[in-house]
């Protein structure tokens, strides 16, 4: 029972890497504090896979576990990781929190990711820093291992966030795609995202930036600014970023 439910595990999380609906929102404050989170909603590709699965594991106990948890994201890095982190790096993680809600019989799957920065700098930082946190950690699998059990492929999820470049300061948030690391990444991803066109599911991606000011200047033609010009919301696909990773480039001024 456990190789079964392991398998089916390592089959949810080697679709639901890519086949996610992702939701990334940075909420800025007056103070030049900013929240960050990122959304990752794999219920659309769990409940294709469900579909496809034997009664012999639906009717597992396992497949039967429900978790809505929060904890800090320091606490489901493995102790041999954590060693590994700076002092700064140990900071961000133990002021993130990781939210996990799962339940494979209502084909539920969402993970959060949440972050406040103190100002920009330490945004920049936290930018820059957490997809390599997420992949030195090893987040990426459900095994008997508690820690573990805790986190749901974070690792695929988060490390998409290492191909962006930013430059942000008190009054603009600039991001460009790095194409040679975005590459990279399609290369390493490349089988799921042809599973994914397999199963028909598509991988939506929204990012909402709401300011405390009025934006004065943007520069992309897919991004909406509300009437107020104080929220910035893009919204496309994996399969047009793929085409035209610059859609994804942002400059924003504030």
């Amino acid at each position: 029972m456990k190789k079964l439910y392991l398998s089916f595990v390592f089959l949810v999380v080697l679709c639901c890497s890519s086949c996610v609906d992702i939701e990334e929102r940075y909420d800025f404050n007056a103070d030049g504090s900013c929240k960050v989170v990122y959304g990752f909603d794999m219920s659309r590709a769990v409940s294709v896979l469900v579909n496809l699965m034997a009664d012999s594991v639906k009717q597992t106990p396992q497949f039967s576990l429900v978790k809505d948890t929060t904890l800090n994201f320091y606490s489901a890095i493995p102790d041999s990781s954590q060693q590994k982190l700076s002092a700064g790096e140990v900071e961000m993680a133990k002021t993130s929190e990781l939210s996990v809600n799962m339940n494979l019989k209502k084909s539920i799957m969402r993970v959060t990711l949440n972050h406040t920065a103190k100002n920009a700098a330490d945004l920049q930082y936290y930018l820059q820093s957490v997809s390599k946190i997420a992949l030195n950690g090893q987040l990426n699998t459900v095994t008997t291992n508690d820690k573990a059990n805790k986190v749901l492929d974070a690792r695929q999820m988060v490390a998409g966030q290492d191909y962006y470049q930013y430059d942000i300061t008190p009054h603009k948030f600039y991001r460009i795609i790095d194409k040679v690391k975005f590459n990279a990444f399609l290369k390493k991803t490349k089988n799921t995202f042809m599973m994914a066109k397999a199963m028909l599911i598509d991988m939506p991606y929204k990012l909402v930036l709401k300011f405390a000011h009025p934006v004065k200047k943007i520069d992309n033609s897919k991004a909406v600014l509300s009437a107020d010009r104080t929220e910035v919301t893009l919204v496309t696909s994996m399969d047009e970023v793929i085409s035209n990773p610059n859609v994804m480039n942002l400059k924003i001024d504030f």
